[in-house]
């Protein structure tokens, strides 16, 4: 059997933004003190001119950016996801939510694979926070293809937008030519019967190895990834809980306040569903290898399997 492909969405991102740059020169991008983790490094060797280097000041790099968003260039802003959203939430929220600026947060080395960085460095709860802010769009690509999608599609809009990517190599699961990103819609990935798995992020690659195993037990999983957690493709979700009776959501984060909440949001007002939501539960990471630590949090295929197998046949 041939190796899967795998590549981080981190350096997705840097790619594309470098990509973005040969057409755009309009588009800026900000880092703090971060360029070679966030990849936003093989921008500024490309463009240096068009490339700011904040510090570590990430709260005054998101003042800059809504500045830099009012003279009409589009502004990509970057971080680690916990700094990103985090300690920069305020600036976020009044400076560049507030008045509805045209700036785009890369905010990389998001969830438990973040790994040996530990708990402090393990966002959990960006999508949380983000959904939250009126006007935002959250996007979280599942793999390279996506993540280059994403980024794309982030510089169209006209309007704040969170862009979330991970430090660990994912396999590459979109690389076929029918597959089209298009930003609120979800993807049906595999159709099944017996239970809908919504998985978002590296989620979505482990959510359908998961299906296969299911399968081989007898148990018809259908899997949908939602890259844009908001706005949320409502439709393809209520249509796939009709028709399985039984809905799982996956995440690299915590189980309040992202995807599984979103969903619930979603059918309890129209289309009341049992759910069962994977990510992590209300307790911090901690440090140890990326892999390892998805193992222990129930969030690799294996740990997808078993808690759906569960809860389909309860």
């Amino acid at each position: 059997m041939p190796e899967v492909k795998k590549i981080a969405t981190r350096d997705s991102y840097g790619n594309a933004l470098v990509e973005l740059g040969k057409e755009h020169e309009n588009l800026v991008v900000l880092d703090a003190d971060l360029a070679a983790a966030t990849k936003t490094g093989v921008f500024k060797k490309a463009f240096p001119e068009r490339h700011i280097d904040c510090g570590i000041a990430e709260c005054n790099m998101m003042g800059i950016a809504a500045g830099i968003a009012t003279t009409g260039k589009v502004p990509f802003v970057s971080s680690f996801a916990m700094f990103a959203a985090g300690r920069a939430f305020e600036q976020v929220r009044n400076s560049v939510g507030y008045p509805h600026l045209n700036v785009k947060i890369g905010a990389t080395h998001a969830g438990i694979s973040v790994g040996e960085d530990g708990a402090t460095h393990q966002c959990n709860e960006d999508i949380a926070l983000m959904r939250t802010i009126p006007g935002m769009t959250v996007i979280n690509p599942s793999d390279d293809v996506e993540a280059k999608a994403a980024v794309q599609a982030a510089y169209e809009i006209d309007g704040p937008v969170y862009l979330r990517f991970g430090r660990l190599a994912v396999p590459v699961i979109n690389d076929r030519p029918d597959y089209k990103f298009e930003v609120g819609k979800g993807v049906l990935l595999r159709e099944g019967t017996d239970v809908t798995i919504v998985a978002t992020g590296l989620c979505v690659g482990a959510s359908l190895e998961a299906a296969e195993k299911l399968a081989a037990d007898g148990i018809n999983a259908e899997v949908i990834n939602i890259h844009t957690i908001k706005p949320l493709d409502e439709e393809i979700i209520l249509n796939s809980a009709k028709k399985t009776g039984k809905v799982v959501t996956a995440e690299e984060h915590s189980i309040i306040g992202g995807l599984g909440s979103a969903v619930c949001d979603c059918l309890s007002a129209k289309a009341p569903t049992p759910v069962c939501k994977i990510g992590v539960n209300d307790v911090y990471g901690e440090s140890g290898p990326a892999v390892k630590l998805l193992e222990k949090y129930g969030l690799d295929a294996q740990g997808i399997y078993a808690k759906v197998k569960e809860f389909a046949k309860a």
